[in-house]
């Protein structure tokens, strides 16, 4: 079976579990031929060498109609999808060659940036990757076949590259820590309020993360008279060193975040760490709240839970190794790969048919741009204004995942996409 995988690139969580998913079907002997076209340049090669040693193929930059060709030759085309504007280019470029396709979403689609429901029932296959998907109101709705074409799969690329979960002292200090991105369209816009209610003498929150993406924290913190309780280590490549260091990790996402899988929050769990996370919906599936975990509201809550672990050291181990059985299971790459061949099987049934998306995006890139607004599209006017009242979602404000400078930048050409990238480094 040539399986030919598009994505935006091979960073991130989608280069480790497309990288894992090679190694496995090579393990398993699948007889599934992976061939992975990264639409842009690979920033590190960490991912790329994984492909290769494990007897993957990789088109770097591959141009229209070389792309065309490949996905015309596969026996399945897999979209790695989550709004990126280089994979927007491609699906808004007019009429695709026939194929079977299976779209696999990285992102939620709850939040910006959303799924339109009439992309989730194109494709032969359309597979969330994680469950918390199905709460968004134009989803829940579908059945029949439109249903049956639908599934969660998580993205998990397993827990190979990590070593055991050490021992951990019971006595000392409640070590917390964070493990990802540091800016507030990941973390939650009132982070310094959770770390404010803890009542722990000498508390401290390790960030671990690319302290550019931060800068907004510390000043926040500084001016609050928070940041001695901030401990900013910067990026590590060492990722497991620094989990061994921490007891429990404080994953307070923003409640908007656009995240699924969560890899740092799953290898943590997978190091012994105990999380402590907000119930925000793709959290709800990961964490066993009581077992794993805690899922929490609120600052007071969040205190307490930080409070009891360390007044009960006994609970915590006992925790710690619940949380690292259960995830290094549930989310092993055997599971993420067996998950994915069945559905593959399935489609290899079906006939190959041409594609044409301009009906569900749009035929330009403003277009493919707003397509995936949603509830914030109203912002985004067709006379190049931007509104930014009624507190515009700190996403907007990103430099890249998607965001309106992201697009401006992939497409410069893009008369409305300038109009809007100004309209909003002007303030509206």
């Amino acid at each position: 079976m040539k399986l030919l995988h598009i994505t935006a690139h091979l960073g991130g969580g989608v280069g480790k579990v497309l990288s894992r998913l090679v190694e496995a079907t090579a393990r398993r002997q699948d007889g599934i031929r992976h061939t992975i076209a990264c639409l842009e340049a690979p920033e590190k090669s960490q991912f790329v060498e994984h492909v290769r040693a494990h007897g993957g193929e990789l088109l770097l930059c591959p141009g229209h109609d070389e792309l065309a060709r490949h996905a015309a030759e596969a026996d399945i085309v897999q979209l790695e999808w989550w709004h990126h504007p280089a994979v927007a280019g491609w699906l808004g470029a007019g009429a695709l060659p026939p194929m079977r396709l299976v779209v696999w979403s990285h992102v939620s689609g709850l939040h910006v940036p959303e799924l339109p429901p009439a992309f989730v029932i194109a494709p032969m296959r359309f597979l969330f990757t994680s469950p918390c998907t199905w709460s968004h109101p134009g989803l829940a709705v579908l059945e029949g076949e439109a249903r049956r074409r639908v599934d969660a799969v998580f993205s998990s690329g397993g827990f190979d590259d990590l070593p055991e979960p050490p021992e951990r002292p019971h006595d000392g200090p409640l070590r917390v820590g964070y493990l990802g991105t540091l800016n507030f369209a990941k973390l939650h816009p009132r982070l310094l309020d959770y770390l404010a209610a803890v009542d722990l003498p000498g508390f401290r929150l390790a960030l671990v993360g690319d302290p550019t993406t931060g800068e907004e924290l510390l000043e926040e913190a500084a001016r609050r008279g928070l940041a001695e309780r901030l401990d900013m280590r910067g990026y590590r490549a060492d990722v497991a060193a620094e989990l061994a260091g921490f007891d429990v990790l404080a994953y307070l996402l923003n409640p908007l975040h656009y995240g699924t899988t969560e890899n740092a929050l799953l290898e943590s769990m997978a190091m012994g760490v105990v999380p402590v996370v907000l119930d925000n919906p793709a959290e709800r599936h990961l964490v066993r709240h009581g077992e794993t975990g805690w899922v929490v509201c609120g600052p007071d809550a969040f205190a307490a839970a930080l409070g009891r672990l360390a007044g009960r050291p006994d609970e915590r181990s006992r925790m710690s190794r619940a949380a690292a059985v259960d995830v290094r299971r549930r989310f092993a790459v055997d599971h993420t790969a067996e998950h994915l061949l069945g559905h593959y099987r399935s489609v290899m049934n079906e006939t190959k048919r041409p594609w044409d998306f301009r009906p569900i995006f749009g035929n330009t890139p403003a277009d493919w741009f707003r397509s995936c607004q949603g509830r914030e599209a109203w912002r985004f006017r067709d006379d190049g204004g931007v509104d930014l009242s009624n507190d515009p979602p700190h996403c907007l404000f990103e430099r890249s995942k998607g965001s309106v400078f992201h697009y401006r930048k992939v497409f410069p050409e893009d008369g409305r996409l300038a109009t809007w990238a100004e309209a909003m480094e002007a303030g509206g």
